[in-house]
């Protein structure tokens, strides 16, 4: 049973199967709420008509016979018609008050739903109509006149009597009535007890049923969100080569479908991004090293060949050494990284080269903290900016210059500065240098090298890391470049 209801929820949507959940818990509350509404107000309404029926009896059952008395008598003692009966005083006219009761007594038989109440209305009719009768013997012998005796017995032996009877036929009403409500309250308790037991049964039953649909929708619901995370966990992780499969019907599953697509959609644009991002790599170091090799190695080894014809054995056997060292790194058996101590030997045999030819206007000065030796760098990350330091800010300085190199750890960071001492730049040339960094290095139109670096940084490391310029004219430029503390993993070891 529970599996078929499974199988017939799958086929709703998310808000039909809520909807369906609510109707069930709401549904047979309201039905029971609305039968009870009715019967208490169909036992207000009887309720209500009794008091009234009662009400209205009890008003002639202390009024009634007096006022028929007091009036009659006073036309008997003192010999009056009808007409001057209207001018006492504290006394009203006999046939109104039999009219008002016989109308009253007619409309309570109308309302009135017991059969022994109904039969007392009726008897009070009856007797009403008798009493009608002797007062119209009564008025006749009035006006004939002389007659003052037999009124009086009529008053005695039927008036008193009739309206005594009356009054005693409205106490039986009355009586049946109040039983009526008894009857009405014994019925309305029955019904309250009865209603409870039902209301308990209900409960439990719409309890039950709705911990089980309950049960089934939010395993229906919570079971294909499951999958869905799980699989969006392992996209986040970078595999897009799992799928969401869920078998329901509703928006879970067009959810579903819509996270197969886009891991689709991802797994290939990331595929192409890589492809485009190693066909870019290689390009740019293609381009560096094309811009650093030719005219670097000749001038190096026109200076090796001026040394070996000065009869400078020894600095030319040195300058070959860095030269071989210097392209031995750069070449780094074709890894993208090195390490830090790796590439500090790069560019101290970069600079030990060029002091060989600058050594009248260069100097230099490198000091990277040990701790730092083991992390990774992007190789070619400092020989650029030296480069750079040396070209622009040194040789245009016509005096001796200092290069500095520095780097050292920062908390989760590590910071590797270049400072020359050369001529500097004005804030116009400082404010173009920041922007030409920051755009594709083969949109650059100057510093093609440090473009080069940043945009490398940023694209291996984060948009958060990469290169800062400062500088100002006559003092010096100084480049920080900021990378994460990221370590060699031993397997990427470069074997010398």
């Amino acid at each position: 049973m529970i599996r078929y209801l499974r199988r017939k929820i799958n086929i709703f949507s998310l808000r039909n199967k809520i909807i369906c959940m609510v109707v069930l818990a709401f549904v047979p509350f309201l039905i029971l709420t609305l039968y009870l509404l009715a019967s208490m107000r169909s036992y207000s309404r009887s309720y209500d008509n009794i008091v009234s029926n009662m009400t209205t009896a009890n008003n002639y059952n202390l009024n009634f016979k007096d006022e028929m008395d007091e009036s009659l008598y006073r036309m008997v003692a003192r010999n009056l018609t009808l007409e001057e009966l209207e001018g006492e005083k504290d006394v009203r006219d006999p046939y109104a008050v039999i009219e008002e009761l016989r109308s009253d007594c007619q409309e309570l038989r109308k309302i009135t739903i017991d059969d022994e109440s109904r039969r007392w209305l009726t008897i009070i009719i009856r007797n009403v109509d008798t009493l009608r009768n002797r007062v119209d013997d009564i008025c006749e012998n009035i006006e004939v006149g002389g007659r003052y005796d037999k009124n009086i017995q009529m008053l005695d032996n039927n008036i008193y009597i009739l309206t005594e009877l009356i009054q005693d036929d409205i106490q039986n009403y009355i009586y049946y009535q109040t039983r009526n409500i008894e009857v009405l309250k014994t019925r309305l308790n029955a019904q309250v007890d009865k209603f409870i037991m039902l209301y308990i049964v209900l409960i439990i039953s719409v309890a039950v049923a709705v911990i089980v649909l309950t049960l089934i929708i939010t395993n229906n619901i919570i079971t294909p969100l499951n999958k869905l995370v799980e699989v969006t966990g392992l996209i986040s992780e970078g595999d897009f080569s799992v799928r969401a499969n869920v078998d329901t019907r509703d928006e879970i599953a067009t959810l579903s479908e819509s996270v197969n697509e886009m891991t689709e959609h991802l797994e290939a644009m990331v595929t192409t991004i890589k492809d485009d991002e190693r066909r870019m790599r290689h390009t740019e170091l293609r381009l560096l090293q094309e811009q650093i090799n030719p005219h670097f190695l000749y001038n190096t080894l026109d200076a090796i060949v001026w040394l070996i014809e000065s009869n400078k054995a020894e600095e030319a056997e040195n300058m070959v050494i860095s030269l071989s060292s210097f392209f031995r790194l750069v070449l780094s058996h074709g890894k993208e990284f090195i390490t830090i101590a790796e590439e500090e030997k790069h560019i101290r045999s970069y600079l030990e080269i060029q002091q060989v030819r600058y050594k009248d206007i260069l100097d230099y000065d490198i000091r990277i903290d040990p701790i730092i030796y083991p992390n990774e760098i992007l190789k070619l990350t400092l020989q650029p900016i030296v480069e750079n330091a040396l070209y622009h800010g040194i040789k245009y300085k016509r005096a001796k210059g200092t290069i500095r190199v520095t780097g050292s750890r920062e908390g989760d960071l590590i910071k590797l500065v270049v400072n020359d001492d050369g001529v500097g730049m004005d804030e116009a040339e400082l404010i173009s240098l920041r922007e030409q960094i920051m755009l594709p290095c083969q949109e650059a139109d100057k510093g093609f090298g440090l473009a080069n670096v940043n945009e490398r940084i940023r694209m291996n490391f984060g948009p958060e890391y990469g290169m800062e310029i400062e500088s100002e004219q006559g003092v010096g430029t100084t480049v920080t470049i900021t990378i994460p503390v990221r370590e060699r993993r031993s397997g990427d070891e470069k074997d010398d």
